[in-house]
């Protein structure tokens, strides 16, 4: 059986890399919940529907792909801490603006709530304003 951190890792590569809640979900609970304190993700209050974000994040950064900076779990609380830096440039179509050719650094951490051995909820914490801002979207 695998470890929570095994776990939660195989969820955040598939999640990072635009696989989307098709390749993400087996490592969740069906309804799993999400949160995050940011404009740009206010309204999606589920797993599925972040993981389908990020896939559909890919068309208008292509390139994207994540930093990871530290992944470690805490067996007291059932939870993993991730911290990562998202880069890409906008060359694709799809974002709110054309293509603007610039490109984003973008510091974010989740943390990966577990019930059993699926992720039960997840919550991510991210300035959305200066990353949009990067992209010239903001």
């Amino acid at each position: 059986m695998a470890t929570i951190l095994e776990t939660a890792r195989q969820f955040f590569d598939a999640c990072e890399s635009g696989k989307g809640w098709a390749d993400c979900n087996s490592f969740c609970h069906p309804d799993a919940s999400f949160s995050s304190q940011t404009g740009a993700l206010a309204e999606i209050s589920t797993l599925e529907g972040y993981c389908d974000w990020m896939r559909d994040l890919f068309t208008p950064i292509p390139d994207g792909r994540y930093e990871l900076k530290f992944f470690a779990a805490d067996d007291s609380t059932n939870s993993v801490a991730a911290y990562a830096v998202f880069h890409g440039t906008q060359t694709g179509p799809g974002g709110p603006v054309p293509a603007t050719g610039k490109s984003v650094a973008s510091d974010y951490v989740y943390h990966i709530a577990f019930e059993g051995d699926r992720i039960k909820h997840m919550t991510k914490i991210w300035n959305d304003t200066i990353g949009l801002q990067q992209l010239g979207w903001g």
